[in-house]
């Protein structure tokens, strides 16, 4: 079946020498794996492993066999050239994270248009606004409302967060955010990238980034270790 679409970039892996397999979130059709021929052969500029940099937005023409293997890029061009993320270091490192928690955390092979238009949205965002340090804490807070685990706030007298049960309580156990955390976890309901309502130390970052994860791991089947973590680490 020969299909055309939108599609964002997840992970690239080389194959052999020369060839790439790609993993995409594609706007009509969610997850999809591409194998790249020849993509860092100088012969082939329609498919250059350049195009397939974490998180770049495309316009695909491919092959879908849906079969459960590896489908086919015919012809490919940016939806939207970054002007900033592939050049700035603190953004194209930030740029990694996500693209590594989302290739972690998108796992069905089905539509989820407000999901694609909200990573979209977001990522003309951060391309064309100065670097926010909060970024990846805001997207990856506002990402479980499209996979279906967003924190319920509507207690807020609660002392604890239960990240298993995805709300706040009066009663401790031992699967429960401490005190501490669960009042530096709150902090998250109030980040914006436009106005400043939260400020937040490079140590607080850290500590909210551990707990976002591990919210993640706890809802998210299979969710691995996120390598780039390191990288965020040295950044905050």
């Amino acid at each position: 079946m020969q299909i055309k679409t939108e599609a964002i970039v997840l992970s690239a892996l080389r194959y052999q020498e020369k060839s790439l397999i790609v993993k995409c979130f594609t706007q009509h059709f969610g997850l999809k794996t591409y194998f790249v021929r020849n993509a860092f052969s100088a012969k082939n500029k329609g498919l250059n492993s350049a195009y397939f940099q974490p998180l770049n937005q495309l316009y695909i023409d491919a092959t879908h066999k849906n079969k459960g293997s590896l489908e086919y890029i015919n012809e490919l061009k940016l939806a939207y050239p970054y002007q900033t993320i592939s050049l700035e270091f603190y953004k194209n490192s930030v740029s990694i994270f996500i693209a590594e928690v989302l290739s972690h955390s998108i796992k069905e092979e089905q539509p989820n248009n407000d999901l694609f238009l909200f990573l979209k949205t977001a990522l003309v965002w951060f391309d064309e606004h100065s670097f926010s340090t909060d970024f990846h804490l805001w997207i990856l807070i506002n990402l479980t409302k499209y996979l279906g685990f967003y924190p319920d706030d509507s207690d807020k007298d609660s002392l604890y967060f239960n990240p298993h049960e995805g709300s706040f309580t009066m009663h401790y156990t031992p699967n429960c955010f401490n005190e501490e955390e669960t009042i530096l976890f709150r902090k998250l309901f109030d980040l914006s990238l436009i106005d400043k309502k939260v400020v937040l130390t490079n140590m607080q970052r850290r500590s909210l980034l551990k707990l976002l994860l591990a919210y993640y791991e706890t809802h998210i089947v299979g969710f691995k270790q996120i390598k780039s973590i390191e990288i965020l680490s040295e950044l905050f």
